[in-house]
């Protein structure tokens, strides 16, 4: 059976949603299990968002550098040197659980943080590279359609992350400590390597895309005065998606990234119990994205995104209220499909703010935006939980995400249509 909307792809661009795929099975796996890891290890949830707050930060770094980088010098290798980030990271990580080895690999890696398959801080980089090959027109579709297959690796990897448990399986493994109960979770990292492997090989056969420029060639004072209008529009609208984004992240940094941790401690469940839930989570979110692809086309890429996530922001408050932990999935599982399902629509309406020139500083400043305030997120939230605040990350990630809904419908009502490049 074929993917909707895979057919007639350039062969970069198969490689690409496919790498992106290989790269969420690890992810998924470790967005459940590498908190409860650092837990086993005798880390407080101060110190796991602490780290993760530094995995955020440097990647919000990187991703400034290396996408205005790639308009220069080409996409391909910046992903390759992603990958192998990755792979020394993750044979660390196996080796050892010493805390300062371990620290620089998570910041290094991206551990735990749960990218939906992106190349972390080079995922300006991977969008700009897939947006080279897609015509406008399909351009919400194909987002979509990547977005999805980054939810459905999560959802396998996330099943993966029910092993540990096996591996060790003796009462109250969910909220253990020690050596022989971390020990378990640390063949993760060699799944995480071998996979890294592939796409090294997969991503280094890719045939270069064709390179696009917005300029006809053309020289002289009238085609300067073009495009340093078009600079300044660029530049008036990238200024609004970064303060957007500034709001969204801390949002999602408050509820997202420790999210395992959160059910773990609020509801006394391990691994047994979250890997399943989260698996079907990314499973159906994977689906609902596919559904926001076909629907962009429809109602155009706003509404689609403000409709949705009205509805994810009410799920956010009701989450923490949820007195059962069966209660609390299916709400984590319905904001999940309608906050994160229109992921991909989001992403191509982004690059479809700019030239094909500065599309990787476009990628670089929308995801810097998000990943700053992104990283604060789980510093704070650790913080709360060992607090006994279960609540409040959610009620203030709730009057964010409603800051940012009213923004944004103002802010790209003119840009509504995937094929839109603006204005």
């Amino acid at each position: 059976m074929s993917i909707p909307g895979f057919g007639g792809l350039h062969p970069t661009t198969r490689r690409l949603l496919l790498s992106r795929t290989l790269r969420s099975i690890g992810q998924g796996a470790l967005v459940v299990d590498f908190s409860l890891y650092l837990h086993a290890l005798h880390w407080s949830g101060f110190a796991i968002g602490l780290v993760l707050t530094g995995s955020g930060l440097f990647g919000a770094g990187l991703s400034l550098l290396v996408g205005a980088s790639s308009d220069r010098l080409g996409r391909k290798p910046f992903l390759l040197v992603y990958e192998g980030i990755v792979l020394f990271s993750s044979i660390a990580a196996l080796l050892s659980a010493q805390p300062l080895l371990l620290s620089i690999a998570t910041i290094a890696a991206g551990f735990g943080r749960g990218a939906n398959g992106a190349a972390g801080p080079f995922a300006p980089v991977e969008q700009a590279w897939l947006a080279e090959a897609i015509a406008p027109a399909r351009r919400g579709q194909i987002y979509s359609l990547n977005a999805a297959l980054g939810f459905f690796g999560m959802g396998f990897g996330a099943l993966l992350a029910i092993f540990p448990a096996y591996l060790n399986a003796r009462p109250g493994f969910a909220l253990a400590m020690g050596p022989e109960q971390a020990l378990a979770y640390r063949p993760l990292f060699a799944v995480v390597g071998l996979l890294t492997v592939i796409n090294l090989v997969l991503l280094g056969g890719a045939p270069g895309a064709r390179e696009e420029r917005s300029t006809t060639g053309e020289t002289g004072p009238q085609t300067f005065q073009r495009d340093a209008r078009a600079r300044r529009g660029e530049n008036r609208i990238l200024c609004r998606l970064v303060l957007l984004n500034t709001m969204n992240g801390l949002a999602v940094g408050l509820t997202s990234t420790l999210i395992s941790y959160w059910f773990m401690r609020r509801f006394h469940v391990g691994p047994v119990a979250i890997a399943p839930m989260m698996a079907a989570t990314f499973a159906i979110t994977g689906a609902a994205s596919l559904l926001s692809g076909r629907l962009t086309g429809r109602i155009g890429i706003v509404r689609l995104v403000v409709r949705a996530r009205l509805v994810g922001l009410a799920l956010t408050v009701l989450l923490p209220l949820m007195p059962a932990y069966w209660l609390a999935s299916a709400v984590f599982l319905l904001r999940s499909v309608f906050n994160r399902g229109s992921v991909g629509a989001r992403q191509a309406l982004v690059v479809g703010l700019v030239r094909n020139e500065r599309r990787g500083l476009g990628g670089s400043l929308n995801a810097v935006s998000m990943q700053i305030p992104q990283s604060a997120g789980p510093g704070i939230a650790g913080f709360l939980l060992d607090a006994g605040q279960f609540a409040l990350p959610f009620y203030v990630a709730g009057l964010l995400q409603g800051i940012y809904l009213v923004g944004y419908g103002r802010t790209f009502k003119n840009y509504n249509l995937p094929q839109d490049e603006g204005p």
